[in-house]
């Protein structure tokens, strides 16, 4: 191919909406454009003079599959704006909340969206309807790591999509311990399939190799989505209060979206499965590592695709920190924190399922909220997606064109990127002492 274009107008099995345009002249790549389509949806700014009670459940539908992880980063934004410490049952309840989520989201674009790659069909609609299809067990696998994830955070938060129970200063209503011993039971009896799943990726030799750098949360103490501090690849480590210091924003003119760097390299960078498991795996619960010490051997790894790999492996990890607490909560009655309103500004970050997600929420001295602002994974790794497109396109320009629009949609698909979850914000402007 000398010179050309390529043009994929709405890439499959994503959450929202994307396009990529590639221009080629003269057997190089010219431009090109990895377009996030969806519109921004004002969320922070619909937000904006709500009580700051209610602002994480109306913030928690920025994105349905991402519900949870929406819900815990404002009430942990607003719990800091007033200065609320939650006792350590809360704190616990929402690590179990979170391993239900991390098993139903991951199990959703593992097998949904990934495994149809490795099979070489279409769809999931492809697999043959057949007990000794190895296809067949895979899907029929992710049913119940869907379904068991979903049932833990119906049991613990009540929901698991825009749940009831959670709350600013704790829970309004806690679970009930009489259903621990099935989800118990139930959890370690889908380890063998997880397990399968795991082996499955980790088989899989897709690569696509770039020396990205990787930002996440870390806490020193275990394998945490939710409590830490902000690391990279370059050894920088920061207090969740000063993430915006890592980071600058990057005007796209043709995306939905901004984009972001490193703000003291400008360096593009990757958030999400890979940059956790490169950067915390001497976290991972110790069963889960007995299990899997062969498959931990890529890691660190700079192969995109190995991102798959790492959501099986947080599974795994999930079931087993899940089952560990499960066996050992004891629930006690307690009400929610409650302060009187005042005036603060409040840093929430957790992981999502997809990658490091940021909320800063201000709030008056009458408990409303002054401002609000999100940065959410896809758009963080929006350019380092443009990048390794441009690697692929590059180091791949004889082959035909079809064969380059399906590995582009593989390599897009291997971020797990949510494109509606990108545009829910506006633009930020940092004020830095």
């Amino acid at each position: 191919m000398h010179s050309g274009d390529i043009t994929i107008d709405d890439i499959t099995k994503v959450e929202g909406s994307a396009c990529l345009s590639v221009k080629v002249a003269n057997d190089q790549v010219s431009d090109l454009k990895f377009i996030i389509k969806d519109y921004r949806r004002f969320y922070t700014r619909a937000v904006r003079g709500k009580p700051a009670l209610t602002a994480p459940s109306f913030l928690s539908r920025i994105c349905g599959t991402c519900s949870v992880a929406h819900l815990f980063a404002s009430i942990e934004a607003v719990e800091k704006s007033q200065g609320m410490a939650v006792s350590e049952q809360t704190k616990i309840l929402r690590r179990l909340a979170y391993d239900g989520l991390m098993l139903r989201d991951h199990a959703l674009h593992l097998y949904f969206f990934v495994l149809p790659d490795i099979l070489g069909v279409d769809s999931i609609l492809d697999i043959p309807d057949n007990v000794n299809n190895l296809g067949h067990q895979l899907l029929h696998d992710s049913f119940y790591i869907k379904r068991l994830g979903s049932e833990i955070t119906d049991v613990v938060i009540g929901a698991a999509i825009h749940a009831p129970y959670p709350s600013v200063g704790g829970f309004l209503k806690l679970p009930d311990p009489g259903k621990f011993p099935d989800l118990i039971t139930r959890l370690e009896n889908l380890r063998p399939q997880i397990l399968r799943g795991i082996k499955t990726f980790f088989d899989w030799k897709e690569t696509l190799v770039r020396n990205s750098d990787y930002l996440c949360l870390r806490n020193d103490k275990s394998y945490d989505f939710l409590e830490g501090e902000i690391v990279n690849s370059n050894g920088k480590r920061v207090p969740e209060e000063k993430f915006p210091e890592f980071l600058d924003s990057v005007v796209i003119p043709y995306s939905e979206s901004e984009g972001y760097v490193f703000s003291d390299t400008h360096e593009d960078y990757l958030v999400g499965s890979l940059a956790r498991i490169n950067l915390n795996r001497d976290l991972l619960n110790p069963k889960t590592v007995a299990d899997i010490k062969d498959f931990l051997t890529v890691f660190p790894s700079n192969n995109i695709y190995h991102n798959n790999l790492a959501q099986a492996i947080e599974m795994l990890h999930c079931l087993d920190d899940a089952v560990e607490i499960l066996k050992n909560l004891k629930i006690s009655e307690e009400k929610p924190v409650r302060n009187s309103p005042r005036a603060g500004t409040g840093v929430g970050v957790v992981e999502a399922p997809r990658g490091t997600l940021y909320h800063k929420a201000a709030v008056d001295d009458k408990g409303m909220v002054a401002d609000y602002e999100v940065i959410v994974p896809t758009s963080q790794n929006q350019i380092n997606i443009e990048n390794d497109l441009k690697k692929y396109f590059n180091d791949n320009l004889g082959k035909d064109e079809e064969n380059l629009r399906l590995e582009a949609e593989k390599i897009i698909r291997a971020y797990d990127p949510c494109m509606s979850c990108a545009t829910n914000f506006l633009k930020i402007d940092w004020s830095r002492a």
